[in-house]
């Protein structure tokens, strides 16, 4: 059966409290994972390239996101050590599994020590493999991957990798724009993936208040291992990441439909709910878009390790962390 994940990312706002309503109510809704994100501000790498950004006859080359303004916002939403254990209270509290999404190196020790069933890597790290084969050598028993603006061949180095560890994992299908309009959705990708590997999954990032449900309940014609939605329980303008994020009345249909064993009621809806279907499933292998292109440069490498001579390590760097 389809295990839902809901991402809370940083639609907490670094708030406790928020933190703690937004898990029960992801377990009232019958999500199996809740997952936040391990980001440390500090860890932000400052690219002058970003500052300004770079634009070519009225077409974007570079992405403009200045670093100080980005700071800014990141550090109040950090969740400090003591605040990942709380959150491993929340989750046992309300009998939701807990998971989280590692975005540097440096924090593969301490993430160890929360015990977890379950860790994900985010997609702009599909391609990082020195910090995919660290993940593997760690005592986390499962891990899930995006696959996002990753290559065919990076993709294929990171199940060679990921098989070799003999550890259980899925790789998930993404589309690296935020939020992904339904015709770039290409769900036909998930094909291409599982003949790769057998489990794999689905990351939604569809505008919600457009597309609700609809490509997450279209990805389960596809026996996805996986879905992952964002989720909110606040109003979506209140974050960066709320466009694409479910409430808690969407995330229990998805969860509602996720059980359902009748791929009929699943068609139903489909017929009922997704008019443009057709349009989401696109094609198996493509060329990345320019908007892809654009959050790779970005997001790859938005965030490394800092090593003792404060210089940024990398994930993707064959260099030890010291």
């Amino acid at each position: 059966m389809t295990k839902i994940i809901a991402e809370l990312c940083q639609n907490h706002n670094g708030d406790l409290k928020i933190l703690k309503e937004m898990v029960h109510a992801a377990s009232e809704a019958g999500a199996d994972y809740c997952k936040i994100q391990s980001i440390r501000s500090s860890e932000l790498t400052h690219r002058k390239k970003f500052d300004e950004g770079s634009f070519k006859d009225g077409k974007t080359i570079v992405k403009k996101r200045p670093y100080d303004a980005e700071l800014k916002r990141l550090k109040p939403l950090d969740l400090s050590e003591d605040d990942h254990f709380k959150f491993l209270e929340f989750c046992k509290e309300y009998k939701i599994k807990p998971t989280t999404t590692i975005f540097t190196r440096s924090r593969l020790k301490f993430i160890e020590q929360m015990k977890l069933d379950l860790i994900k890597i985010a997609s702009f790290d599909c391609a990082s493999h020195k910090m995919i084969e660290e993940v593997c050598s760690s005592d986390i028993p499962e891990i899930v991957v995006s696959t996002g603006t990753a290559y065919d061949e990076e993709i294929k180095k990171t199940v060679e990798i990921l098989e070799k560890s003999k550890k259980k994992f899925t790789i998930l299908h993404c589309v690296s724009i935020y939020p992904t309009p339904i015709e770039y959705a290409n769900l036909n990708r998930i094909n291409y993936l599982r003949s790769l590997h057998k489990s794999v999954g689905f990351s939604d990032h569809s505008k919600t208040e457009v597309s609700g449900i609809n490509l997450s309940v279209a990805s389960l014609l596809f026996n996805v291992d996986y879905i992952e939605r964002h989720f909110t329980i606040i109003n979506r303008d209140a974050t960066k990441d709320g466009v694409v994020s479910l409430k808690p009345d969407e995330l229990a249909q998805l969860v509602k439909l996720t059980k359902n064993k009748d791929k009929n009621e699943i068609q139903k809806y489909i017929e009922e709910n997704f008019k443009d279907y057709e349009k989401c499933l696109g094609v198996e292998k493509r060329a990345l878009t320019h908007e892809e292109l654009l959050n790779r440069d970005y997001y790859r490498g938005r965030f490394a390790s800092l090593n003792s001579k404060n210089e940024y390590i990398y994930n993707w760097e064959d260099k030890e962390i010291n």
